[in-house]
């Protein structure tokens, strides 16, 4: 516990300025910046998850080889973080898989702590864009919040007790074949 909450203190503040700087952009800058980055993003979260795997045998075997080292918060992890808190402000999606796969290269932990500190940093980042977004509430379409709000809270529950149950490689599968319908999705938009 001691490990996670050294680490969070240390790259918490990274998050929140990342979040800043991702949620000011989404906020001024043209919508159309959206429309042409968002396939980027999603092209890039997609390619995580497909890579998801193969990052995380390559993170065991690279904490394997490093074992009994000792590693610290680096400014290269830190500037790392601040920039996926610029991507988890401005879209988030994927945000977990970046951070997680980040942690994992650069600090020598279990799995478990590198999650809970992964869980820190997403919750800073998404609590700061949160703020953010409600300071400039005019800009915020109420209807579409709601409809989100009770989706994510559902899709969250829902996808919990049946993500369960899937094998790894099925729910993989399921989420490139909902990513690539949403890619989809845009690009024919």
């Amino acid at each position: 516990f001691r490990r996670v909450l050294f680490r969070s203190t240390r790259l918490v503040p990274a998050s929140a300025l990342g979040s800043i700087v991702g949620s000011t952009l989404l906020l001024v800058l043209p919508s159309d910046v959206f429309d042409s980055v968002v396939v980027v993003l999603v092209i890039a979260a997609l390619v995580l998850v497909i890579m998801g795997p193969t990052l995380s045998k390559r993170l065991a075997a690279r904490r394997a080889a490093r074992a009994g080292e000792h590693r610290d918060v680096s400014p290269l992890l830190w500037a790392l973080v601040a920039a996926a808190g610029v991507y988890g402000g401005y879209f988030g999606a994927a945000q977990g898989i970046i951070l997680i796969a980040m942690l994992g290269i650069f600090l020598d932990d279990e799995l478990q702590r590198l999650n809970a500190c992964k869980n820190v940093l997403a919750g800073t980042v998404n609590g700061v864009a949160s703020i953010a977004f409600l300071v400039n509430w005019h800009h915020i379409d109420w209807a579409v919040v709601g409809i989100i709000a009770v989706g994510s809270t559902l899709g969250g529950q829902i996808g919990a007790k049946v993500g369960r149950r899937f094998n790894t490689k099925v729910l993989r599968g399921v989420i490139v074949v909902v990513g690539l319908a949403a890619l989809v999705r845009i690009l024919v938009k």
